[in-house]
């Protein structure tokens, strides 16, 4: 006997709504490691503006003259002394009412004393130079003047050398000996920093830039180089001028010679 079977398709309405999906469960640990980087930032930011941030402590009351140095110049028979200094911070009440600057050469003479404003940072003097083959020394000071209040002088030493130069004996035909340049200012080597340098580096030059920069230990108080290097030029009774020979084969000393016979036929 046959049996016939239907099968019905069941179709969803559409009107019947969407069987939502089961929520997942929340990740913990991606929640824990966005907190964590959250505080890290957090505490990143917060020492950043610590470090940053000026600390409260008291200014000085009084402000005192600093850094005081010296420039020499030649200046026709005499040497041009310019003297800078600086201030130390200080409340505004504890600014000077007038700076004093005295420069003094240790040749006996007397000392030069000027008044300035508080406002200024540079004065100028000028001081008799010395002989030639003779080094001048002396010191500047200045001094951040207060009304009843005691001030404190700040001072630093300076030398300018003029240097000499004979011709050996038995060279006749030499007529003069020139010696450039004719002089310079030289800083005093303080402790002898630049001479036990040399000392401790034999065959090393101290110069970046010959006369004008030198090494740390060998540039002094007022950034001047606490050595210097003189060259000696020879004019013979001809009217030639030569290199004489400590200053031949000299770098330094070919330049100051082309300047120098360029200065004396121009």
């Amino acid at each position: 006997m046959d049996v016939e079977v239907r099968v019905h398709s069941v179709r969803r309405r559409r009107s019947d709504p969407p069987v939502p999906d089961t929520p997942r469960p929340p990740n913990v640990r991606n929640w824990l490691i966005y907190a964590g980087l959250v505080a890290l930032v957090a505490a990143l930011m917060f020492e950043g503006y610590l470090s940053h941030k000026p600390g409260n402590s008291p200014l000085p009351l009084v402000s005192e003259a600093t850094d005081v140095r010296s420039t020499i110049t030649p200046a026709a028979d005499s040497l041009q002394v310019v003297v800078a200094w600086d201030l130390t911070l200080s409340t505004p009440e504890g600014q000077p009412d007038s700076v004093r600057v005295k420069v003094t050469p240790s040749s006996g003479s007397d000392s030069i004393i000027s008044m300035q404003a508080a406002t200024v940072f540079a004065d100028t003097a000028f001081v008799p130079a010395p002989a030639v083959g003779q080094t001048l020394t002396g010191s500047s000071c200045v001094t951040a003047r207060h009304l009843d209040k005691p001030s404190t002088e700040s001072c630093t030493p300076w030398q300018y050398v003029r240097p000499a130069a004979t011709a050996q004996a038995g060279t006749r035909a030499t007529q003069r000996v020139v010696v450039e340049p004719r002089g310079l200012q030289v800083d005093p080597d303080v402790a002898g920093r630049c001479a036990e340098w040399q000392r401790t580096h034999p065959g090393q030059s101290v110069w970046v830039v010959v006369n004008r920069l030198a090494i740390p230990a060998c540039t002094g108080v007022n950034g001047k180089p606490t050595v210097a290097q003189f060259c000696a030029f020879v004019v013979l009774s001809d009217g030639r001028r030569l290199k004489s020979a400590n200053s031949a084969n000299n770098s330094y000393c070919d330049e100051l010679f082309e300047e120098w016979t360029r200065e004396r036929y121009s």
